[in-house]
Order: C-alpha cells, then sequence, then structure tokens
C-alpha cells in the first residue's frame, strides 16, 4: 500500500514557489564564506527580493541559485553537497506549514498533513510513502529533474526530509539510503518502524494544528487557483517593479516576445496592464503598513512620480496612500 505525497506530473519549470527556499541556499552558503550576489547572477533575483518572506519566484530562478552553488561546491561532489544543505533545514524553515507539522497530535498526522499541503515545501524531488512489512518507506524519486541538478536535489530533499522527521519526533530511528529508481536515475529511500507512526509529538496541540492547517490551506488554494501563464508574469513582476516592470523585461524572463505573452494573456482573460496594477495594488497595502514614506512607497512600486502612485492608489480604494494610513 503506498500513499503518494506527490503527483509525478510533467512540470513546467516556470511554476512559482516560495522564495525560502532560495533563502535557504544563501544561508549556506553565507556559512561557507560565499556572496548572496554570486549565487542570483543570471537568475534574475536580487537579495532584496529573497529578503522578502512572502515573495515569490519560479522554479527556474531557485535552479539557477542552485546550479550557482553547485560551481561552487569544491570538492564536495552534488550528492555530498545535497546532504549537507537539506540537513540544514528545520520545521521553521518551512514557516506556518512548519508549525502546522510540529503541532500536530502524532507523526502519522503530520505526514497526512504534509500530504496535503506539500506545495508549501521546497521539494523538488517526487516522494511518496509505502508500507513494508513492519516499516515505513518514504521514497525520493528524482526521474523527472534536469539531470544537472538531480543528485543534489534527491541528496537535499531527502537529508531535508530525514532532518524535519527528527525534529518532530526526536529520537525516532530513520534509516537512509541512496540509491537509483527503476529509470535508473537517482532516488534515496528514508525508512523507520511503522509503529512510529501513532506515537504523540511532544509539541502536538490540537487548537494550534486547527489554526495553522487553516492557514495552509488558504495559502495552497490561492496558489492552485493562480496558476498558468498569468501567476508567472505576477511572480516577475514583483521581482521587476524596481525598474517599473516593463513588459519586455518579463516576457524576456519567461522566455517569450512580448507580443506572445500579450497574446497568451489576452487568451486567459487578462492583460499585461491589468496585473501590473494587480501586483502594485497589493503590495501598495503592505508596503504602506511597513511605514515607509509615500514617496518610497512610489519608488519601489516602480512609479516615476509619487503623483502617479498616489492617483492610482485613489483608484483602488477610493483613498489616498496618506489617507489610508491616517485611518
Amino acid at each position: 500500500m503506498s500513499v503518494a505525497l506527490l503527483d509525478p506530473v510533467a512540470r513546467d519549470w516556470r511554476f512559482p514557489r516560495w522564495v525560502s527556499g532560495v533563502a535557504v541556499l544563501l544561508r549556506y552558503a553565507e556559512g561557507q564564506g560565499l556572496a548572496p550576489g554570486d549565487l542570483l547572477a543570471g537568475s534574475g533575483l536580487r537579495v532584496a527580493d529573497v529578503a522578502v518572506a512572502d515573495r515569490e519566484v519560479t522554479a527556474d530562478q531557485e535552479l539557477s541559485v542552485v546550479r550557482a552553488l553547485l560551481r561552487h561546491r569544491g570538492e564536495l561532489s552534488p550528492r555530498e553537497l545535497g546532504e549537507r544543505v537539506g540537513a540544514s533545514y528545520h520545521l521553521s524553515s518551512f514557516g506556518i506549514f512548519g508549525f502546522a507539522m510540529l503541532a500536530s497530535r502524532t507523526l502519522l498526522d503530520a505526514v497526512n498533513l504534509a500530504t496535503r499541503y506539500l506545495d508549501l515545501s521546497f521539494t523538488f524531488a517526487l516522494p511518496h510513502a509505502e508500507l513494508a512489512g513492519d516499516d515505513v518507506r518514504v521514497v525520493v524519486e528524482g526521474g523527472t529533474l534536469p539531470a544537472d541538478v538531480r543528485d543534489f536535489l534527491v541528496a537535499r530533499d531527502t537529508a531535508a526530509i530525514a532532518a524535519v522527521l527528527a525534529e518532530l519526533l526526536p529520537g525516532l530511528p530513520v534509516r537512509v539510503e541512496a540509491g537509483a529508481g527503476a529509470d535508473g536515475r537517482a532516488s534515496a529511500v528514508l525508512t523507520f518502524p511503522v509503529a512510529e507512526l501513532e506515537r504523540p509529538l511532544p509539541q502536538g496541540n490540537p487548537q494550534s494544528v486547527v489554526i495553522c492547517e487553516s492557514l495552509c490551506a488558504d495559502l495552497v488554494t490561492r496558489r492552485r487557483e493562480r496558476s498558468g501563464t498569468a501567476q508567472q508574469v505576477r511572480v516577475l513582476i514583483a521581482q521587476e517593479l524596481h525598474r517599473g516592470a516593463p513588459a519586455a523585461a518579463v516576457a524576456a524572463g519567461l522566455g517569450l516576445s512580448e507580443r506572445t505573452l500579450r497574446r497568451r494573456l489576452a487568451a486567459a482573460g487578462t492583460s499585461y496592464s491589468e496585473l501590473l496594477d494587480e501586483v502594485r495594488a497589493t503590495l501598495a497595502g503592505e508596503l504602506l503598513d511597513s511605514q515607509l514614506t509615500v514617496d518610497d512607497v512610489a519608488l519601489r512600486l516602480g512609479y516615476a512620480e509619487a503623483s502617479s502612485f498616489i492617483h492610482a492608489h485613489r483608484r483602488w480604494t477610493g483613498r489616498t496612500p496618506r489617507q489610508r494610513t491616517a485611518g
């Protein structure tokens, strides 16, 4: 009997992910004396992008950072580097998703929660859990991953799962074996006794898990509802706002011509200007709440003048930015 943790679907490597996965890579790299800029070069990301916890990036951008880290791995093999990066993960690395697992009643509850909301993890490999006699086997497959990063990602994701299991249930006897899947490509297996699934978690909290899971469900629902080209454009617009988010730059980030991008958005029932307006309106509230001046917010949203931002804010909300902060 097996329980799939992630459906093995064909991947478009421009799908959105939380920037936190990139942040973990940069933290590890900094600990090895590498500058963040060295890893971000060519990804289209800035250090300022990574500092925003709820910012999204594309999988392509994160893979660009992975490739840069691999180029600086020294004498380590990709697998060894992946194991070291994965071991640096903690439940807190996953935000509300991690807290939801930590507050679960038993290990089985935590695994089931992870199954429902794996969208919120940083995994690239395809893990699935299966029962084998008295053991649970978590198989991490790398068959769908790009060949040049496959060994690293399988090792990283396996080590991260092991680190999370150890944090959820200290002393859990987990065995990790690296190997190759049926297709000969990199894979790994984590094994632990099935009886451990029913053990209560030390920090289980029924009240907290209800709240955390509700937040996870909201995040996953919003992400799944906003998919495809339009969502990819939203992600890149947010990253390009400091330069005014020109359509040509965003199109280039997707490997498209500006004309093709506009045609695809029209087919999806939207337009570039509508998405730009939407991203700006969403970020405006967050920036104003952070006590930045109106001039600073206008600059960060890509407006040449504060008056243009004030006019747009009145159109979005019926109020000027100052009236909003005063209210």
